[in-house]
């Protein structure tokens, strides 16, 4: 008998993924991305190959989530399949490195966005200062909210799903029939790269790095396993429904972009939801996208910040994480000591961010958000991989356990989704070097945790 409240109803678990998904990366990514590949060619090809990675993800996820409907998540998932160290180890660079920092790179597109806003109203950017408090106090305000319950937080997200859905019909809609604007020879000038190598292949594994997050998320979900009325029925519909959704409204945004801008101009626009809907709407269109893509990003943030303390709950409970961490509210049922850490860690990245942008730029810098993601993708990339795997294994080691829902194209869609993210986490180690050794190294320095507090 679980100890929370199942409360979320298919309804809820699919704005769950929606919200987790639609967040920043659509309309912060297409910049980094297009600045490495800088043809439309490519472009495309790097949000293909997200989104294939991504339902062949969901797949394995279906099964493994049908068959073990426990919150927690991929943790779950590794534990059952390799043992407590692994899944401790994946818990431990998911605090550390990888999900506490996805918090902090929306918190920053958030911010992000209200300083496009206030530059088309008043002339001026944020500096630095500015950016590191609007986002500190945005992380901490959403964590308050999260501590009231699951219930409250469940209509937040719907509410916020509504608005993302909105946003992106709204640009859609909006830049593809603005003919007087538009150019379509913009999805063909430059269609090529100038030249084909090893540099392509590099420039593609890099903008990966900005498809995939842009793609993450979808997971969401079964992080909440425990609060989800049916969940082996539930979570694989919701896992379905919300990111065939969303792919649609991505395809559609990125042929908006392209339409209203050229290679270039969305090469040097990081807000480029704004810069396409100046082009059509003229400042009042810029102001409007932006406000909708700043709510957009602050319910993002929201479901990071309610699924991803479920696995330091979890762990937790399980006597393989801080063990204050497994308390649950007495009124609310929630883990709030898992919440309240989460909050501290994510300020930590936070200020490591704006430190590392102000020592490669200065006051005015603003790519702490790339600082971010280049920190923890070869970290969670490694973790991918061997949850991926899990599917393997534990056909191998529970033959005959009850699989509501069982993978479809098995075992052709594990191959396929452990040979690119394999490729992708060697590209990742040659064009980021740095930003991933410094997070393969706070990941290792779990094992000391480990052997410590947790195996003796």
């Amino acid at each position: 008998m679980t100890d929370y409240k199942q409360e979320l109803g298919l309804k809820e678990s699919v704005a769950i993924v929606i919200s987790r998904i639609i967040g920043s990366g659509i309309f912060r990514t297409p910049a980094p991305i297009m600045a490495l590949v800088g043809c439309t060619s490519l472009f495309g090809l790097v949000w293909v190959i997200g989104g294939i990675i991504t339902i062949f993800g969901a797949v394995i996820y279906a099964e493994l989530t049908a068959m073990m409907p426990k919150s927690g998540g991929p943790y779950v998932f590794l534990k059952e399949a390799y043992g407590p160290y692994i899944a401790f180890i994946r818990g431990w660079a998911m605090f550390f490195v990888s999900e506490t920092a996805s918090i902090v790179a929306v918190a920053l597109v958030f911010t992000e966005y209200l300083n496009a806003i206030w530059e088309i109203s008043m002339g001026t950017p944020f500096n630095l200062p500015v950016t590191f408090i609007i986002s500190l106090i945005t992380i901490w305000t959403l964590t308050g909210i999260n501590l009231f319950g699951v219930s409250i937080s469940g209509k937040f997200q719907v509410f916020f799903s509504v608005i993302k859905v909105g946003a992106l019909g709204a640009i859609i809609g909006m830049t593809l029939t603005s003919f007087s604007t538009g150019n379509i020879q913009n999805f063909v000038n430059p269609l090529w790269p100038e030249t084909f190598g090893w540099e392509t292949v590099l420039a593609v594994g890099a903008a990966l790095r900005y498809s995939f997050f842009a793609f993450s998320g979808w997971e969401g979900a079964t992080y909440m396993a425990e609060e989800v009325k049916n969940p082996q029925k539930t979570l694989p519909l919701s896992l379905f429904f919300g990111i065939g959704g969303v792919m649609l409204l991505y395809i559609g945004t990125n042929l908006g972009y392209l339409f209203q801008l050229d290679v270039q101009a969305i090469t040097e626009n990081k807000w480029v939801a704004t810069a396409a809907m100046k082009v059509v709407l003229g400042a009042t269109g810029g102001i409007l996208i932006s406000v909708a893509v700043a709510v957009n990003a602050f319910g993002n943030i929201s479901t990071q910040i309610l699924c991803k303390s479920r696995t330091w709950h979890a762990m937790a409970r399980d006597g393989l994480f801080f063990e204050n961490f497994k308390e649950l509210h007495p009124v609310f049922r929630t883990p709030n000591n898992a919440l309240i850490g989460q909050g501290i860690w994510a300020s930590v990245l936070l200020v490591f961010s704006v430190i590392s942008t102000y020592s490669q730029s200065g006051m005015g810098g603003s790519n702490a958000y790339e600082i971010i993601i280049d920190f923890f993708s070869a970290t969670s990339t490694i973790f991918n991989l061997l949850t991926f795997g899990a599917i393997y294994v534990l056909r191998k080691k529970w033959p005959d356990k009850e699989r509501p829902y069982k993978a479809l194209l098995y075992p052709w869609s594990m191959i396929v989704v452990l040979i690119l993210y394999s490729a992708f986490f060697i590209i990742t180690l040659i064009t980021a070097f740095i930003p991933s050794l410094i997070g393969l190294a706070l990941t290792a320095s779990g094992t000391f945790y480990y052997l410590w507090k947790v195996k003796k």
